[in-house]
């Protein structure tokens, strides 16, 4: 199961994902709560209990860019992007928890 887990996600370092989720969509997956205390500048909330319902929201042609709060869901929310016909999907390592870039903090 890991492995398979590890060919639909690749999992980036902090750097990577700065560098790369601009030219993608940034998706916080971090239920409602959680994504208003605070939330990577520029990322959509579409938690993971609602991601087979409102996957069709994510555009096919371009690479998606996960993130929960420590990295442990963003391989069952690709599993489930990709059989909505999702292909390019990444995560950052260490979740919402490791990341040190700018952040929407809310009331």
């Amino acid at each position: 199961m890991y492995f398979y887990q590890k060919r639909l996600i690749k999992t980036l370092s902090e750097e990577e994902f700065r560098a790369g989720f601009r030219k993608g969509q940034l998706i916080d997956i971090r239920d409602q709560d959680d994504f208003k205390a605070g939330h990577i500048l520029g990322a959509r909330n579409i938690p993971f209990a609602q991601m087979k319902l409102r996957g069709k929201e994510v555009r096919k042609d371009q690479p998606v860019f996960l993130y929960d709060q420590m990295g442990v869901r963003p391989g069952q929310a690709a599993r489930i992007l990709k059989k909505q016909g999702v292909n390019e999907i990444y995560q950052l390592k260490g979740g919402f928890k490791g990341w040190n870039g700018k952040i929407k903090k809310g009331l």
